[in-house]
């Protein structure tokens, strides 16, 4: 057996990395976010931030097969070029920080961003100004600089951008291809920087096989009508991982 290989399954916490991983994939499957904001504080259980952040985007990449032939049908793909090229710009920056903060700093930030994200969503706050394809970079800037820092891509465009009144279809199509995007620029980053040991891809390719199933059943199970049961399912589920992943645990 390569050593690659052996040490993929020698990954700390590899059990508990994909059973996290199949969750999410159920989850993002039927409402097409919610990945990072599970997997990312359980994965910082056990590994630094740099390794969450590659496993997290080289599983997004294998995923892409199942999920992007509709969200490309469904989507705009206008809207998510902006959004991307944003987030381009802000992608290095965000993973410099990565590499420079304290491992439990960027736990406490992951823990916060993403508890924050939730109350919103289950508050019910949304922007209500109207976002302009001129405005459209920055906040795809946002999400790129949170997401090089933590692996947190999504909350940002959630918020800000896809958390408004338009049609569910729509809002999960353009997610889906948005985090799609950045999964390879973050992933493209990080191999370049030299901060992704080559036994990462084999481990996110070991968790890619269970969360490409949940997801597949995920967008099976999506119905509009059933938006709500859909959306209570994912905040508890993400509430848990975010409790979970509180440094406090150790």
């Amino acid at each position: 057996m390569p050593d690659a290989l052996v040490a993929a399954f020698a990954t700390p916490g590899l059990a508990a990395l994909i059973i996290a991983m199949a969750i999410a994939g159920l989850v993002r499957g039927f409402t097409g976010f919610g990945t990072a904001l599970i997997f990312v504080p359980v994965a910082g259980i056990y590994l630094p931030p740099a390794d969450v952040i590659f496993i997290l985007t080289i599983t997004g990449v294998l995923s892409n097969v199942v999920l992007l032939p509709r969200a490309l049908r469904d989507g705009e793909v206008r809207e998510v070029g902006l959004l991307s090229a944003g987030a381009l710009v802000m992608i290095p920056l965000g993973i410099w920080l990565m590499t420079t903060l304290e491992a439990d700093i960027i736990r406490w930030i992951v823990s916060v961003a993403g508890a924050f994200t939730l109350i919103c969503l289950i508050s019910g706050w949304r922007y209500q100004g109207e976002v302009a394809s001129r405005r459209l970079p920055f906040v795809g800037a946002g999400a790129g600089l949170l997401g090089g820092m933590t692996g947190l891509t999504g909350p940002v465009v959630i918020l800000f951008y896809l958390a408004g009144t338009r049609a569910v279809s729509v809002v999960r199509a353009n997610t889906i291809l948005f985090l799609a995007s950045l999964d390879i620029m973050i992933a493209a980053i990080l191999l370049l920087s030299d901060l992704a040991a080559p036994e990462l891809i084999l481990v996110g390719i070991l968790i890619a096989g269970p969360y490409l199933v949940t997801s597949a059943i995920g967008q099976r199970m999506f119905d509009p009508s059933r938006e709500a049961v859909y959306r209570l399912g994912a905040y508890l589920i993400i509430a848990g991982a975010v409790l979970r992943g509180l440094p406090i645990w150790g």
